[in-house]
């Protein structure tokens, strides 16, 4: 069973994700900050890390970066989902490290395949 890091300060998603991610049979935990991500990262190495973009203190374009340039965690795929919906901000989060960018709201499937494509052998 694949484990599943959200960072995402927004207790309404992190719930939806959870949820979501559970029913398809993933173990999930969060954090509400960039910075207690990396942290959590860097201690327990998730299979995947879903990060929101806009939050308190460093932002999730940030963290990304951080965690790519990391040898330690740069083998953590990334996906971004955010409400942020401009072709640059998509280009600018995979040019920071992240594997995808998804926009919200989120669709279940888009977001199930996207995590398969990336743990493959995880699921």
């Amino acid at each position: 069973m694949a484990n599943i890091l959200i960072i995402d300060d927004s207790p309404t998603d992190v719930r939806v994700f959870t949820t979501l991610l559970e029913k398809a049979g993933f173990s999930v935990s969060s954090v509400d900050n960039a910075e207690s991500g990396i942290d959590r990262i860097r201690a327990s190495k998730p299979d995947l890390v879903i990060m929101d973009v806009i939050m308190p203190g460093m932002n999730g374009f940030q963290a990304t970066r951080t965690l790519s340039r990391d040898p330690a965690t740069a083998d953590v795929p990334v996906v971004m989902i955010t409400t942020k919906s401009m072709e640059t901000d998509r280009v600018w989060g995979l040019r920071q490290g992240a594997k995808a960018f998804i926009t919200k709201p989120v669709n279940e499937k888009e977001l199930l395949s996207t995590i398969a494509s990336l743990l493959p052998n995880k699921h």
